[in-house]
């Protein structure tokens, strides 16, 4: 009797023939391009760094497409954005010690949005591994204990023969559920030295899935049936699992009102009759989901944005489907099920009855209505009108990515995505300058859509050095700047808090000069006319930076007192 297991496959005449003569001039950092390429990279980005020589000799040798960046932080951006728009995992080169260390704020993101990168850096040669004080440049004493912490696996190689199964063992890590950055170190002395080991052809990797254990699912399935009425919300696992279609039609079934979470935009459609939309940070939205008989969440951890900043106290019964173990259950007692958000909800729709409520999209516009009201009662005209301008002008199926600042809060709760996986933010561990590297990211993903990054005046002169990297490659990303003169929300933040703000002020440069000065067109824009002026640069191929001058406020949350 034969096994899948024990099926072999036998190597080809000619793949013998390449095995037992290998070409000359190869180095263990080809070995590293030669597995990626055999996973089915087809990108890598990175930084080089003399530790790292080896690696990025190497790229001269193969296929694989190199983006380079200019900072080793927003090489991770951009390598996070590409990891999430195309599911991939998507290849980050380093070297070691200071070029490896910057790089963490990044590996941090993405740990926290759940977007697979595969870091790959260099170390110090292999007689300095072990904590001894060599005196090697951007010698640590244990490099990988910085990465530990952050990461998803760490992976040290010592020998050439370990390099491909490292790789593809780091790999399926960051494919597996709950997607994630993983951290490969190569000695210095290991990716240079000549190899005579066979060019590495094949390296297929299987993740594991994750589906959810039937006995659960079937009293989640009851429980929803049975529900007088349900909620749900709906987070960024679903759009991981690209299972926006069955979320639709399993609150459908049920007639159940679909919040997204800031992580969830575009799970959910919005402006169906039971889209609940972002709201979060907005008390008539957390009311409804505490008085819901049962409260069905899938693919969020309820953390602190995704609860109104820890104020929401369900009444009711919770069942959380959620891929990654440590946040089941971390916020709220639930029915845990741990699974991913895909599979769970083709599991409930087998088992699910189905639900006549006629009062659940007039109980939705209720709750939109109030929370109209509230903004309204405001002034904030202004904020509104800029972000309409925005949507106005990105095309439907274009993705946009948002820096940490005061319209991209807005745009958490306000901006209708227009679909799944189009709208990123860095609201996963929450770090300035995210937006642009990471929209060059996705423009080298996908270059068939003009892609939007936005900024604020604080974020953007994180990664203003990436404005040589859009012409370089000729990436078509624009480039929205809100100039306000600072820090905005830690502004309101500090005034809110103490009265007046500090160190919140900051000297900027002209962008619109900048921008010319790197070889991108730059356009100074107003409100009035930020609409025409955005959909003109999104429309031209390459780069673009539209500066708006313009001071806007944040709408008053309802967490405090």
């Amino acid at each position: 009797m034969t096994h899948d297991h024990d099926l072999v496959l036998r190597p080809t005449a000619a793949q013998t023939e390449a095995a037992l003569n290998p070409p000359p001039g190869r180095n263990g950092g080809d070995l590293v391009v030669e597995s990626l390429a055999g996973l089915g990279a087809t990108t890598v980005f990175g930084l080089p760094g003399q530790h790292a020589l080896g690696m990025f000799d190497a790229l001269r040798r193969s296929d694989l497409r190199y983006i380079g960046l200019r900072v080793e932080n927003n090489a991770g951006f951009a390598a996070d954005a590409y990891g999430r728009v195309t599911g991939e995992a998507a290849p980050l080169l380093l070297s070691t010690g200071p070029g490896a260390l910057t790089s963490l704020a990044a590996l941090h993101e993405a740990r926290a949005a759940s977007a697979p990168v595969l870091a790959i850096s260099s170390q110090v040669p292999t007689a300095g591994l072990g904590g001894g004080r060599h005196g090697y440049l951007h010698e640590l004493p244990d490099q990988a204990a910085s990465f530990r912490g952050v990461v998803k696996s760490v992976h040290t190689v010592r020998t050439q023969s370990q390099i491909p199964s490292a790789i593809a063992e780091a790999w399926t890590s960051a494919l597996t559920v709950p997607h994630g950055p993983v951290w490969v170190e190569i000695p210095q002395d290991v990716l240079l030295a000549e190899t005579q080991i066979p060019v590495v052809t094949g390296g297929d990797t299987f993740p594991e899935e994750l589906p959810p254990r039937p006995e659960l699912t079937a009293v989640a399935a009851d429980l929803l049936s049975r529900a007088e009425p349900p909620a749900i919300v709906a987070g960024g696992g679903v759009v991981r699992a690209d299972a926006a279609k069955k979320l639709r039609q399993l609150a459908e079934r049920l007639q159940a009102p679909v919040v997204t979470t800031f992580g969830g935009k575009g799970a959910f459609p919005w402006t169906h009759p039971l889209s609940l939309q972002s709201w979060l940070e907005d008390r008539h939205t957390t009311d409804f989901l505490e008085d819901a008989d049962v409260l069905l969440v899938v693919g969020s951890g309820l953390g602190e944005l995704s609860s109104n900043y820890h104020t929401f106290k369900p009444r009711g019964r919770v069942i959380q489907i959620e891929a990654d173990l440590g946040k089941l259950e971390s916020n709220h007692p639930a029915l845990g099920i741990h699974a991913d958000a895909r599979l769970a909800l083709q599991a409930l729709l087998e088992t699910v009855g189905e639900r006549t409520d006629p009062s659940a999209p007039e109980r939705v516009r209720a709750v939109l209505d109030k929370v109209r009201d509230r903004i309204a009662a405001q002034e904030l005209t202004l904020e509104q009108d800029v972000l309409a301008a925005v949507r106005a002008a990105l095309p439907p199926g274009a993705p946009s990515f948002w820096d940490m600042t005061i319209l991209a809060y807005w745009a958490w709760s306000a901006f209708d995505a227009k679909a799944p996986n189009t709208m990123h933010s860095a609201q996963g561990a929450g770090g300035l300058g995210y937006g642009f590297p990471a929209a060059l990211g996705a423009a080298v993903a996908d270059p068939t859509h003009p892609v939007l990054a936005v900024s604020g005046d604080g974020g953007a002169l994180y990664s203003v050095a990436e404005l040589a990297t859009a012409r370089q490659y000729d990436l078509n990303v624009t480039w929205l700047i809100v100039d306000d003169g600072g820090y905005g929300i830690l502004r309101e933040y500090m005034t809110d808090a103490f009265g007046a703000p500090t160190a919140t002020e900051l000297t900027r440069p002209d962008y619109v000069a900048l921008a010319e000065s790197f070889g991108v067109p730059g356009v100074r824009t107003s409100p009035q006319t930020l609409a025409a002026d955005l959909a003109k640069a999104l429309a031209a191929p390459g780069p673009s930076v539209v500066v708006l001058p313009a001071v806007l406020r944040m709408f008053a949350p309802t967490h405090l007192g």
